[in-house]
């Protein structure tokens, strides 16, 4: 089969940052599923990686990365019960495994649901990673649950984003939350805006803009962007007894006792840390995919999907690259095969 890797960490302008090259096809054993990839997407945590994952050195076999993907199930291991051959699937893959930059893949059936019926290949791809992300910070992290707390506020910081696309639909059509999604620009704004989101505040100012906005503090606080650097202004705006939760990382302390006046709760949130640690609930995302898709499929969600490069090649993942390291894209850009 055809493959995508890197062997080096190299600009993505560079001739050798992706090449394809063959492998063998992989045989399903145990509970995974081989998979004939037919649409993936692209998210910050691929470019994060390509950069990182291979400084400073030179890799015998290119490593292959990509983790949402939509395709037909191919074969199955011997203690698969989830699945069969020819089922469609989709999902968000595991960090610890080669990735979805490929024509075929092993993925667990634990962390694998079925591709909602309604969307199209590129549509569905658009949407595992970033929508169990924002649901395991919604009802995981946070644990919003109704009717205690429909009405209730919630900010999220980049609204505009693959993440925040999906978690502005969340928070307010199935949860009831009153939406602030920050965005700066005309298009992001109204991109949050179709979302659903209730108001759209630029996080220039967004102490300012919140009070403006008729609040003076939030409920919950999702930030889907640079926690070290909205810090105070997140301690300012949370609500006491509110709840704070980030996916973004910090390379340095965060400063937890600012929240300890106000009771505040904070988690981090990482999509991968059922498959990475093989947890008790692994399979809850195989429930939670499915969910989602009958979501999707009643209309109530609807895809993310901003841009479709077609066609698997050195070329259009190089493409889907760049347009994620500029900080600009709106949505998911997904390559359909």
């Amino acid at each position: 089969m055809k493959a995508i890797g890197f062997k080096t960490s190299l600009p993505i302008n560079e001739s050798e940052s992706f090449i394809m090259f063959e492998t063998p096809v992989p045989e399903p054993k145990g509970r995974d599923l081989l998979v004939k990839i037919k649409a993936i997407s692209v998210n910050p945590v691929d470019f994060k990686i390509r950069q990182n994952s291979a400084k400073d050195t030179v890799l015998e076999t290119p490593k292959v990365i990509g983790w949402d993907a939509v395709g037909t199930v191919e074969a199955v291991g011997e203690d698969v019960t989830f699945f069969k051959a020819g089922d469609e699937v989709y999902y968000a893959g595991d960090l610890t495994r080669s990735g979805s930059n490929a024509e075929y893949q092993l993925i667990d059936e634990r962390i694998t649901g079925l591709k909602p019926s309604s969307l199209t290949h590129a549509e569905a791809a658009a949407m595992p990673l970033t929508a169990l992300t924002a649901w395991e910070s919604l009802y995981d992290r946070i644990r919003i649950a109704e009717p205690k707390d429909k009405g209730k506020s919630i900010l999220i910081i980049g609204g505009a984003g693959g993440v925040g696309s999906i978690a502005i639909q969340l928070a307010r059509k199935i949860s009831g939350l009153k939406v602030l999604a920050t965005a700066s620009r005309p298009e992001t704004k109204d991109w949050c805006k179709a979302m659903g989101a209730d108001l759209v505040v630029d996080h220039k100012n967004l102490v300012e803009e919140v009070h403006a906005a008729g609040l003076k503090e939030v409920d919950f606080i999702l930030d889907l962007v640079d926690l070290n650097n909205y810090w105070d202004t997140l301690v300012e705006l949370i609500k006491p007894q509110g709840h704070i939760v980030s996916i973004t990382g910090s390379a340095t302390p965060v400063a937890l006792n600012k929240l300890k006046n106000k009771s505040v709760t904070f988690s981090w949130e990482l999509m991968y840390t059922r498959s990475m640690y093989q947890t008790d609930d692994m399979e809850q995302q195989h429930h939670i995919l499915n969910a989602l898709a009958k979501l999707l499929d009643d209309g109530t969600l609807k895809t993310t999907l901003n841009q479709t490069l077609k066609g698997f090649s050195v070329e259009n993942l190089k493409e889907a690259h760049r347009l994620l390291e500029s900080g600009k894209t709106i949505g998911k850009v997904v390559i359909e095969y």
